[in-house]
């Protein structure tokens, strides 16, 4: 059997989820996203998780899409298994907030993976890019819409038409992350935020706090822009 490609741990009230494909800096795979989907529900049903944490491993978050993975597929395979499109509708239907805890790369697929998240906290040493357009494509997983709506249109463009990465103190002032805190704080940092909010959320009525959240998002997007591509 294959090694997962993601680890799920507990502590108290927060159900954390680690990219693990360090081989590969964490590159979205067909498995990977699968894993990663089925995590995330399984939290979102806990009633004792309260909070989820998402974040890499020693060699980064994400590096973007598995493009070995894609390369081998045929125009119809890739139609019909649409994993962005199941990663997006994923993030969309959990109602627990999710911190994202970027510890380095996060790049391509990677980068609008760590925008799903609600709340992004990131190492000094972590590194925002869409450098999708150096290999002739464009962002597939948001990250048009998303990183505009994080930074504006001017550094949006900017990142995406040269493809050039920002620091995580640029995307601090940017207004992409929350937090920049030294590579050993980071993850204890959201950890201890994310206990908070658990507690404090599981306080609050379950179908409330859904809702808000669902009303946060709706504000962000319109609902014809949920099923992303670009």
């Amino acid at each position: 059997m294959s090694e997962s490609t993601i680890i799920v741990e507990r502590s108290e009230r927060v159900g954390i989820i680690r990219l693990n494909r360090p081989k590969a800096y964490n590159a979205l795979s067909g498995i990977l996203i699968n894993e990663l989907l089925d995590a995330l529900r399984s939290f979102e049903s806990d009633t004792n998780i309260g909070a989820i944490i998402l974040t890499g491993n020693d060699k980064g978050f994400c590096a973007g899409a598995d493009i070995k993975e894609q390369s081998e597929l045929s125009f119809v395979n890739a139609y019909n298994q649409d994993y962005l499109k199941n990663l997006n509708d994923g993030f969309f239907a959990v109602h627990k907030p999710i911190v994202g805890v970027i510890n380095g790369i996060a790049l391509g697929g990677g980068c609008e993976l760590a925008m799903m998240c609600d709340i992004l906290y990131a190492a000094e040493t972590a590194t925002f890019g869409q450098p999708e357009i150096t290999l002739g494509t464009i962002p597939g997983a948001g990250g048009t819409q998303r990183l505009i709506r994080a930074i504006g249109k001017s550094k949006a463009m900017h990142m995406i038409l040269t493809g050039e990465a920002i620091s995580a103190k640029e995307a601090e002032a940017a207004g992409l992350v929350a937090k920049v805190l030294p590579l050993e704080e980071v993850f204890s940092a959201a950890l201890k935020t994310g206990t908070q909010h658990a507690s404090k959320i599981a306080s609050f009525s379950a179908p409330v706090v859904a809702m808000a959240k669902e009303a946060v998002n709706e504000g962000e997007w319109n609902i014809s822009e949920r099923t992303v591509h670009y």
